[in-house]
């Protein structure tokens, strides 16, 4: 390529990335997809978030409305959104672009025991993978899934503690905007939490039924079918990588197929990333979920590989190469 080498840095290494993702030395990102799931929590009945459980529902059209914040970011790069109900709490209108795959009427309230069965476990698994083989068959280069759950920051901060050993203090934050004392509650439900279920961080499946949610096993579900169909997957924010960490503890070789497209403001999110052993794209002090970051790395993504297929050679360009 006519530029010295590794000066387009995080672009190149990306390009390979993808090169070896879907095996193929020039790939190309056309068909972009955001899956966005939506699910409900029983722990919202504790306090956690600044918000009513029934925003869960009326955000769900929003995005159905096209006026959410995904919907806005989505257009932007090109991508198509997909709304699918894994488990809101109310049943909802049906509309012809959202897929009703309820799992539940939102989980158990995990201060008080776990958020679903093992089986429940499995089928947001199933959902997730057959999500992605939907979309395969409208044709797809690169997915990210998003989410939607008030409350759905709790129980992803009971994954992170839970897989990486670090007390709810250090990786609960505030969510929707809970106040100080919101946030003290938030952090001693999740000791519950943990205490009452005590998960198992090797078992990802135990680890989803017990502290889980889902629209979060959704996402797991969503990252090993697009690795087995050697599909880049771009995690988002907080719950996504929650997401990230189930699927990881089902199958470890699922990361290399996962890139992350930003650095969360919420607090336990770093951690998540280290522990998957992952580097953020960006970091812009986001924490709204949805899958907006994912959408705005997704065209990073599409940038390094048009550098890598449009990009001419020093031979082709008749560029004299480095003495």
């Amino acid at each position: 390529m006519t530029k010295p080498q590794e000066s387009l840095g995080r672009l190149e290494e990306l390009s390979i990335l993808v090169a070896g993702i879907t095996g193929n030395p020039r790939p190309v990102i056309r068909e972009k997809a955001v899956i966005v799931v939506a699910g409900d929590h029983g722990v919202a009945a504790e306090g956690v978030s600044a918000y009513p459980q029934e925003v869960t529902a009326q955000m769900v059209y929003n995005f159905l409305r096209g006026g959410a914040g995904i919907n806005v970011l989505a257009r932007h790069v090109g991508a198509r959104v997909t709304v699918v109900d894994a488990g809101v709490a109310v049943d909802l209108q049906p509309h012809p672009d959202l897929k009703i795959r309820k799992i539940g009427y939102g989980t158990g309230n995990i201060a008080r025991g776990p958020a679903m069965s093992r089986e429940q476990a499995v089928q947001a698994l199933e959902l997730g993978i057959a999500l992605v083989e939907e979309e395969l068959a409208r044709g797809l280069d690169i997915v990210a899934p998003g989410d939607m759950g008030i409350a759905n920051t709790t129980p992803a901060a009971a994954v992170v503690a839970a897989v990486t050993g670090l007390p709810p203090a250090m990786v609960a934050g505030r969510g929707t905007g809970v106040d100080d004392a919101g946030l003290a509650r938030k952090i001693a439900v999740l000791e519950r939490a943990l205490q009452v279920n005590r998960p198992d961080p090797r078992d990802g499946v135990d680890l989803l039924a017990k502290v889980g949610g889902f629209e979060i096993g959704t996402i797991a579900g969503i990252i090993l079918g697009a690795a087995a169909h050697r599909i880049p997957v771009v995690i988002d924010g907080f719950i996504s990588t929650a997401g990230a960490l189930i699927a990881a503890a089902i199958a470890p070789q699922v990361t290399p197929y996962c890139i992350a497209a930003h650095n969360s403001a919420e607090p336990g999110h770093r951690a998540m990333l280290e522990h998957l052993g992952l580097t953020p794209l960006l970091d812009l002090k986001m924490r709204l979920g949805e899958g907006t970051g994912a959408a705005l790395a997704m065209s990073l993504v599409e940038a390094a590989c048009k550098v890598l297929n449009e990009m001419a050679t020093f031979a082709e360009a008749g560029v004299s190469e480095r003495a």
